[in-house]
């Protein structure tokens, strides 16, 4: 007669519930579900850094900042009369639009590589988007006091080119603004309050296009673009 094969005992444990020692009855696992690796944890990070993606990324940003800006500037100076030909028929509240596209598009394209996952498209969005931002501010003669500079280069015409650097100027005056609202709303707002939706990534978003909004605003209708 055969045996029949006894039952498997139950795996317990004797614990601590509600200030009484009880025994329970804990999950048993007879295989790992974790496979071995004779890897240690820095060894996965290092795997995981992906030092070569970022290696290219960070030579493409200054690529991006270095040359765009250098063959603007050139280009202005050695080709004037073809840029004021260009663009001589333009308006200013059409270069300060373009100005301000730009930055906006940079700055999109940084914030969704940080976000989301695969970043390199929204990495390559970010570096034309700074690359065409930085042709222009060169093409525009873009510093601290680039009135002076303009005029020298481009005379009468340097409308065309403030009006550039007022949209340039005006979208990186609003991603300032709204950095400083927004960290002021994390540290201000409880993540229990209600007016803790303001913190999430749609809120965040709303309110930094309403922000570049004002500010495209001001320079295209507040009479900046003639003053300068």
């Amino acid at each position: 007669m055969e045996q029949e094969p006894n039952e498997q005992e139950p795996n317990e444990a004797t614990e601590i519930v509600g200030s009484k020692v009880e025994t329970v009855e804990v999950s048993k696992h007879p295989e790992a579900s974790i496979p071995e690796t004779d890897l240690s944890l820095a060894d996965i990070e290092r795997r995981r850094s992906h030092p070569v993606r970022w290696a290219v990324t960070i030579l493409a940003v200054l690529a991006a900042i270095i040359a765009p800006y250098w063959f603007g500037r050139s280009f202005a100076v050695n080709n004037t009369e073809a840029v004021v030909a260009a663009l001589g028929d333009v308006s200013a509240q059409g270069i300060a639009l373009v100005g301000w596209t730009v930055v906006v598009i940079a700055y999109v394209g940084l914030v969704m590589a940080i976000v989301v996952s695969p970043s390199w498209p929204w990495l390559i969005v970010f570096v034309v988007g700074l690359a065409a931002e930085q042709f222009i501010a060169g093409l525009s003669m873009l510093n601290l006091h680039f009135w002076y500079s303009t005029y020298v280069v481009y005379g009468e015409q340097s409308n065309i080119a403030n009006a550039a650097n007022l949209g340039i100027l005006a979208a990186a005056i609003g991603v300032a603004v709204y950095a400083v609202i927004f960290v002021g709303l994390l540290v201000v707002i409880k993540k229990t309050s209600p007016l803790n939706v303001l913190t999430k990534s749609w809120a965040s978003f709303i309110l930094y296009f309403v922000i570049e909004g004002v500010a495209l605003f001001v320079v295209l209708f507040g009479g900046l673009l003639t003053a300068v």
